[in-house]
């Protein structure tokens, strides 16, 4: 397990790092412990009294019970461990949450940073290869933690850089916005992470430059970083994406142009099912044409590949799983479910709820559906909560991350079939 971390692999070329951190990842990618100390989040008191009583304005299906699993300031993408032990919860600030349920009472013990002598920025991606392997996409650097899973309860983790900083994407291009990458570990076993474009809409002189390093895109590579390529063109800033086990095809979110109305352009659900196909963006989102790019000469001999799913406009849907447990009815097994983060320049806002999307016999989605809401306030407009991504804890039952309220909420089924 431990021979991926090469020793010239490891170091990288640390970037515009702090001395201290970069004294840090020396330290760890040489097995030798530093000062770090951990922050633990309380899971009772107001904060928990709060949250819960959120609950009571959640809907969800007839059969289906939400309650808190923990307290999880600025949760955003999960990833559960292959062992069931934790779930790893990024953020868009500089913390990776390890959240733990020892007692398996589907309610967390103990919710604190992991690896807090690593210095993180914009950590919002983590993920699992089978083996055991976390990888952690952040702005601008992909790190991995071997058996994270079990050395999670120590300060200090074994530490290799896939990507050094700098290099996921050219600092120049770095940005505030659209910063929050997601990963997967395909059934290739190579790495996909996504790639968010900084702007609404890309400038033309930009989109060269974008479309040859994958920024608007989703990126594919082997694990230890090298053979890096385009996997996913045309696409916006997706935040969200996942491998059907059934075939092994890509679907991913996409968030759509700014500007442009309150019921325009749809937001997107797209099935990938070759390397190097096209979306459309920044030419279309959806059907809908983008303005700035009315002159600009589209790809030449490129198809565009439309939408499976076209989602209300401006819901902002963000994070999305296959579903592969045995505990929810027949009829959601196999399909997708997707948080929609909700509006937040819309007339009159929308989202902030669950959907689901189940997939007929050739793949293709076969219809959409409101699966939990009540996050959104409709009589004020106000945000309980803003569901952010989805994930499974091994009794089938379903996670949802929430980086407004701080929250990770679980929704399990109790009814019978």
């Amino acid at each position: 397990m431990f021979n991926r971390l090469v020793p010239g692999a490891v170091l990288g070329t640390l970037l515009a790092v702090p001395v201290a951190a970069q004294d840090n990842m020396n330290k760890l990618s040489n097995m030798q412990r530093t000062d770090a100390a951990f922050t633990t989040i309380d899971q009772e008191g107001e904060r928990a009294d709060a949250l819960n009583g959120i609950l009571e304005h959640i809907n969800v299906p007839d059969g289906f019970e939400a309650s808190l699993y923990a307290v999880v300031p600025d949760a955003r993408s999960m990833a559960v461990a292959p062992q069931g032990t934790v779930v790893f919860t990024g953020t868009r600030k500089d913390k990776v949450w390890s959240v733990v349920d020892r007692d398996r009472n589907r309610v967390a013990d103990e919710v604190k940073d992991f690896a807090p002598s690593v210095t993180f920025d914009i950590p919002n991606g983590p993920c699992f290869s089978p083996d055991g392997f976390l990888y952690i996409a952040e702005r601008n650097r992909v790190l991995s933690f071997p058996a994270a899973e079990f050395f999670f309860e120590g300060p200090d983790q074994p530490v290799a850089v896939v990507v050094p900083q700098g290099e996921l994407i050219p600092a120049e291009e770095e940005s505030f916005n659209h910063t929050a990458r997601v990963c997967r570990v395909g059934p290739d076993g190579k790495l996909y992470i996504s790639i968010g474009q900084p702007h609404n809409v890309p400038p033309v002189d930009k989109h060269e430059l974008y479309a040859k390093l994958g920024i608007g895109g989703i990126l594919r590579m082997n694990p230890d970083g090298s053979g890096r390529e385009v996997y996913t063109s045309g696409i916006r800033n997706s935040v969200g994406h996942d491998f059907n086990p059934a075939n092994g095809d890509l679907w991913f979110t996409d968030n759509q142009v700014d500007g442009m109305g309150d019921d325009i352009p749809p937001g997107e659900l797209n099935r990938q099912t070759a390397a190097g196909q096209h979306f459309g963006f920044p030419w279309v989102n959806g059907a809908v044409e983008i303005p700035d790019y009315t002159d600009v000469p589209r790809p030449e001999g490129v198809e565009f590949v439309p939408p499976q799913v076209e989602m209300q406009a401006h819901a902002a849907d963000l994070g999305m799983r296959f579903y592969t447990g045995k505990s929810f009815p027949e009829k959601y097994r196999g399909g997708i479910f997707s948080a929609q983060h909700g509006s937040w320049n819309r007339t009159e806002p929308v989202g902030a709820r669950v959907m689901f999307t189940a997939l007929d016999e050739e793949g293709n989605a076969a219809g959409t559906e409101v699966f939990a809401d009540g996050w959104l306030d409709e009589e004020t407009g106000e945000y309980r909560g803003r569901p952010m991504d989805i994930a499974f804890l091994p009794d089938g039952s379903m996670l949802v991350s929430d980086d407004f309220a701080g929250a990770i909420w679980r929704i399990a089924y109790t009814g019978g079939e």
